[in-house]
C-alpha cells in the first residue's frame, strides 16, 4: 500500500470510488450518488487540482482503494482551519490500517501549512468504526448536529470533531 496526492489523471478512479462510497454508505456523506453521478469528469478533475483542496489516495496493487481530503479555508479569519472530508476505504481492504494511514497522511499534509492550527471533521453518529479511528488519531468531539443528513425518510446526526495540530 502507498499513499499519494491525487491529480487530474486520477479523476476517473476517484469518481468511481466516491460514487461507490455514496452508494454503499449514503448516511455518511452529505452528497448523494444521484447528484454526483451526473457531474462531468471536469468537475472531478477540478476537485483534484484545486488550490483549496488536497485529496490523498491509498493504492493497493495499483488500484485506488481509499481516499481522504483536506479543504483549506480561503477566508482570512478562518485560514487557521482545515476540514477533513471524503474519507472512504473500499470494503476490499478494510480493517488493514488504510483509514489510519490516510488520516495520518492528511495530518502530515496539514502540518506543512504553517498557518494551520486545527483540523475539523464530521462523522455520522453511530459509525463507531470511523468515530474510534478519529479518536485514535487525536480528534475529540465538540458537538452534535441533529438531523444533519436525510436519506430517504431517515435522518442521521453528525458528530463534530476537531484536532489541534
Amino acid at each position: 500500500m502507498w499513499i499519494e496526492r491525487l491529480d487530474a489523471s486520477h479523476a476517473l478512479d476517484y469518481r468511481a470510488l466516491m460514487l461507490e462510497a455514496y452508494d454503499l454508505h449514503p448516511q455518511a456523506f452529505t452528497s448523494s450518488v444521484r447528484e454526483r453521478a451526473v457531474m462531468p469528469l471536469s468537475w472531478w478533475e477540478s476537485r483534484l487540482t484545486s488550490k483549496l483542496d488536497v485529496v490523498l489516495g491509498a493504492f493497493e496493487e495499483g488500484e485506488l482503494a481509499g481516499i481522504v481530503g483536506l479543504a483549506f479555508e480561503p477566508r482570512e479569519k478562518a485560514r487557521h482551519k482545515a476540514t477533513l472530508f471524503g474519507m472512504y476505504v473500499s470494503g476490499k481492504v478494510r480493517e488493514r490500517g488504510f483509514g489510519y494511514q490516510l488520516v495520518q497522511a492528511a495530518l502530515a499534509q496539514a502540518q506543512t501549512r504553517q498557518s494551520l492550527k486545527l483540523i475539523q471533521l464530521t462523522v455520522t453518529a453511530g459509525n463507531e468504526a470511523a468515530f474510534n479511528l478519529y479518536q485514535r488519531c487525536g480528534f475529540i468531539q465538540f458537538g452534535l448536529e441533529p438531523l444533519a443528513v436525510r436519506v430517504g425518510e431517515d435522518y442521521f446526526d453528525k458528530i463534530h470533531m476537531w484536532r489541534e495540530l
